[in-house]
């Protein structure tokens, strides 16, 4: 038996607005509902993973997901929630960022499971010979300046200025709806709660131009319990493409979630049902120090973004920091991830050369690092009789013994000073 789809949102605390009638449409016939994507760039962050799992479910429910990528709408920009007008792109540069994000929805929705398999589909097919006067002509007089004024993502841009550009996107995006309603037997929009006024208007068109009934429903923005933005770092956005936020980084930031935050991304980002999140929470709660919900949610939403060797990779990465690590853990590693586990500590740059006339650690650890790591040789020494020095993740037994080192990708040495320093030798094969 299909899930209900409007019950599994609810119990997930994935409804922030709902349409009187959804759930009647719903369980009358296999129902096809959209989403649209904002292609400004060549890939989706986690912002956007609280909707494409709205469209998860609504195809476990049984219903046909339409994941519409704005090729036209890219080209003219949403003010909703945005506090200044945006660079536009060419064309160009938004087929380009559409291929990326049809690769990444891809991983989570089918395309091949008969009547409700997903589809993706770009307005600029049905806009792109659509005349403007044709445009004003057969949307304009249907929806009322009043009414587009009345909406909140307008009312907020008035005071700081408005393009036409920018005030025209409800129309569109209401055509968008309206298209699909016709083109496609689209009756109910999915968006964020920051679209509300775009999808309504969409309804009112399909209503007042086709005499139509369409439906919408709104999932909650995603706030944070510390009041800082979901899905931002101190380096920006977390991204869903492994060149732009790595694996390791991706990963750390589901493993870093508080308490709170995590019982409600374990509902909204996994597809755990109720019981079993219960009892995971149980299990944390009389242990919190253990982090379980943390570990389930970062392994979880990692596998199923990156695949599970991108996982173990960005597992054994943070064992490497924060836990128990071995030197073969260190050497799985590729270089890039190397790179962003150790991103932020002391970087030591070193001549091959230098290296291999070196002749024991404590030589390695004052003249060939440059004195970076340790300024004098009896510091040195003095840390490595108490055990404090590791390179490589092996243990430095003798300070004036034969020093030879393997590089790690050919090209890096990691050097442990104490339970929490470490230093990344780059050694320059020139």
């Amino acid at each position: 038996m299909e899930k209900n789809f409007v019950e599994e949102l609810k119990w997930r605390g994935m409804i922030q607005d709902i349409m009187p009638g959804v759930e009647e449409q719903l369980q009358k016939e296999l129902t096809s509902a959209y989403i649209g994507f904002d292609p400004t760039a060549d890939s989706l962050h986690i912002g956007s993973l609280v909707q494409i799992m709205t469209l998860v479910h609504l195809q476990k429910a049984g219903h046909k997901p339409f994941a519409l990528v704005g090729g036209a709408t890219g080209m003219v920009g949403d003010p909703s929630g945005k506090s200044a007008e945006r660079n536009l792109l060419s064309a160009e540069e938004i087929q380009q960022n559409i291929k990326g994000i049809q690769a990444q929805l891809e991983r989570f929705l089918d395309f091949d499971c008969g009547e409700n398999s997903a589809e993706v589909v770009n307005n600029y097919d049905w806009f792109k010979d659509f005349t403007f006067l044709d445009f004003i002509r057969e949307v304009g007089k249907h929806i009322t300046i009043n009414y587009m004024l009345s909406k909140d993502s307008v009312q907020k841009r008035l005071e700081t200025g408005l393009s036409f550009t920018e005030f025209s996107y409800q129309l569109i995006q209401g055509y968008d709806f309206y298209w699909l309603y016709n083109n496609k037997n689209c009756k109910i929009q999915l968006g964020g709660s920051d679209q509300w006024g775009n999808i309504v208007t969409g309804t009112e068109l399909i209503r007042r131009k086709g005499s139509g009934e369409a439906f919408a429903i709104t999932t909650p923005l995603i706030k944070k319990a510390d009041g800082t933005k979901f899905g931002k770092t101190e380096s920006g956005n977390v991204w869903l493409d492994p060149e732009r936020t790595s694996p390791y980084q991706f990963y750390q930031y589901w493993i870093n979630a508080s308490d709170e935050d995590v019982k409600n991304y374990i509902r909204i980002f996994t597809l755990m049902q109720k019981e079993e999140i219960e009892a995971i929470e149980s299990e944390h709660d009389e242990a919190p120090h253990m982090r379980k919900l943390q570990k389930v949610v970062a392994e979880d939403i990692t596998r199923r973004v990156h695949g599970e060797d991108n996982l173990q990779m960005a597992i054994k990465a943070s064992g490497i920091l924060f836990g128990k690590s071995t030197t073969e853990d260190l050497r799985s590693l590729d270089k890039k991830t190397i790179l962003g586990v150790f991103e932020g500590v002391p970087q030591v740059e070193i001549s091959i050369e230098n290296l291999n006339a070196c002749e024991n650690a404590i030589d390695f650890l004052t003249e060939v690092t440059h004195s970076k790591i340790f300024p004098s040789k009896g510091e040195a020494r003095r840390m490595i009789e108490g055990g404090g020095i590791s390179i490589n993740k092996e243990k430095v037994e003798e300070s004036y013994g034969n020093f030879k080192v393997d590089l790690l990708q050919n090209e890096f040495i990691l050097v442990q000073k104490g339970k929490k320093n470490y230093y990344l030798v780059s050694v320059n094969p020139n």
